[in-house]
């Protein structure tokens, strides 16, 4: 008799948990798991034989940039492709609501280059933008954090200064209002516009209203290269004083020789845990970042946002300063100073004129213009409006690998999509699986399938996913240990990995035989009110 829409069989079942796999059948119906048992003797009316490969929750992707092209399912597909069946999106304090008909300009122009671009937005709150999502076809799950920028823009614009008192006030009311209509948390990226420009007081007041609802503070730290230990300190401080939840997005110090800040840095993170801050971080499995480009710029040249940026750039005295800073100011986390113009590589570009320098680095397209790389820069941000993505290579993998064994860590991919991306848009999962796990030993599999499925649920508090249990939702991967690998490299970014074999997603088969099926099965989950 066929009882269930799945059943999956012979697997080797990693719960999530961090045990080793257990061989298990799992029985799922009405996009849930409804039993798991050895043997289950019921028919399916989809049968999977698992023999010889794992079974695991799917994959939660705490750090992503999928906000509007989770929109688009032909494009969003290669997210569960490598397993991820839930995205955090609202990230780096940079994201698409709430805003108002005033920021929502502004907002389209900064996101363009990161989030991509839709045409209008016919939303401004935190709950119409979920509202608008519930109506789309979606290939996963999405999850939301109110972004502290978006918040801090509808009270007191682009501003570069600190906030007063009745500014900050203002600001944690917002947080507060969005965390009512389902947001999880807040998120902030201190080095961007205009973030940056937020003082420790700041910053503790919209926590404090993120954890009015025990939701997480996800941030982008101030500096993560020449003052990373204390960019460090500054957010533990912000929990201290604040009692939120910390978690610290895409973990890493950048430049070779920042290098003995590293262990450091992770001895912070174990102080705090010790002295009772519920602190974690997301890393992903590669020694190079990726970002707008802008953000190659000192931080005054964002004050007002990116049509005064680009009108301060027509400047040649402003562009003088800006070369100065660049070459010589320790003061921000200065990309170009800390990891030079031959290891800042563009990804991506908005016009057709200028597609043929995507993977190339600022220094190789300076040669090609006969100009010197920081006037390339400038005119490549004029050009293009801003809108542009970089590729910056920072760091080793003996220094990855220390990170990604850190009990506290989690995998994040930080994919961005559009023109030649960062590898970890379509490899991040795969690649820790299978470089990571089975190649370098660095952990076993089942430790790895933790650190992608039940470590991020307990962040965001997800009552019933992250797990396989009864009564959990049916999302689930079942993949092969022996093949599962990243393909996507930095010269060829857009290659599908292997070894994810199927996928479901609210008990929906998204990928079949490592295939994407068409479904959209996709839903927005909102923090429950309790």
């Amino acid at each position: 008799m066929t009882v269930f829409d799945f059943v999956i069989r012979n697997g080797m079942v990693c719960d999530g948990s961090g045990n080793p796999w257990t061989r298990l059948d799992i029985g799922v119906s009405n996009g849930r798991i409804r039993r798991i048992k050895k043997g289950i003797e019921e028919k399916g009316r989809y049968e999977i034989d698992a023999g010889g490969l794992v079974v695991s929750p799917g994959f939660i992707d705490p750090h992503s940039h999928s906000d509007l092209w989770c929109m688009k399912p032909q494009v969003h597909y290669i997210r569960a492709l490598q397993g991820i069946t839930t995205e955090v999106f609202g990230q780096d304090g940079i994201s698409v609501a709430p805003i108002s008909e005033s920021t929502k300009p502004l907002w389209q122009k900064q996101l363009k280059g990161l989030n991509g671009d839709i045409g209008s937005w016919p939303w401004n709150t935190v709950e119409e933008y979920l509202g608008y999502l519930d109506q789309m076809k979606m290939v996963g799950n999405a999850t939301y954090l109110i972004p502290h920028g978006a918040v801090r823009t509808l009270v007191m614009g682009f501003e570069g200064r600190a906030a007063k008192v009745d500014e900050i006030r203002l600001m944690g009311e917002l947080v507060e209002e969005g965390m009512k209509q389902g947001a999880f948390g807040v998120s902030s990226g201190i080095q961007y516009p205009p973030c940056v420009y937020a003082d420790k007081e700041e910053l503790s007041e919209i926590c404090k209203s993120a954890a009015k609802y025990d939701g997480c503070f996800m941030v982008h730290i101030r500096n993560e290269s020449n003052q990373s230990l204390e960019a460090l300190d500054e957010v533990i401080d912000v929990a201290r004083m604040s009692g939120v939840r910390l978690h610290v997005s895409h973990f890493k110090v950048c430049g070779n020789v920042n290098r003995d800040k590293f262990s450091v840095a992770l001895e912070k993170l174990d102080a705090a845990r010790a002295e009772g801050v519920e602190v974690t971080f997301d890393q992903y499995p590669y020694t190079a970042a990726s970002t707008v480009f802008h953000a190659v710029l000192p931080p005054w040249m964002h004050d007002g946002g990116t049509e005064d940026m680009l009108a301060r750039l027509q400047n040649p005295q402003t562009r003088e300063k800006i070369k100065w800073d660049m070459a010589n100011n320790g003061e921000y986390d200065n990309t170009v100073k800390n990891n030079g113009w031959e290891n800042i590589v563009i990804a991506s570009v908005a016009s057709e004129k200028n597609r043929e320098i995507q993977g190339k680095s600022v220094a190789e397209i300076a040669k090609l213009w006969g100009k010197s790389p920081d006037d390339t820069a400038m005119d490549l941000l004029i050009e293009e409006e801003a809108a542009i993505t970089m590729i910056i290579h920072w760091g080793e993998d003996e220094d990855v690998i220390k990170a990604m064994q850190h009990p506290l860590q989690m995998v994040g991919s930080d994919g961005v999509f559009g023109g030649k991306p960062h590898p970890r848009l379509y490899g991040s999962f795969p690649r820790v699986l299978g470089h990571y796990a089975r190649e370098k030993k660095v952990f076993p599999i089942w430790e790895a399938v933790r650190r992608m499925t039940h470590a991020p649920a307990q962040l965001l508090r997800l009552p019933d996913r992250g797990l396989i249990r009864e009564g959990y939702q049916a999302d689930i991967v079942v993949f092969n240990p022996n093949t599962v690998l990243d393909r996507a490299t930095y010269h060829e970014p857009l290659q599908e990995c292997v070894g994810i074999e199927h996928v479901l997603v609210n008990g929906a088969w998204v990928v079949k035989d490592g295939c994407f099926t068409g479904a959209t099965a996709g839903k927005v989950i909102r923090r429950q009110l309790t």
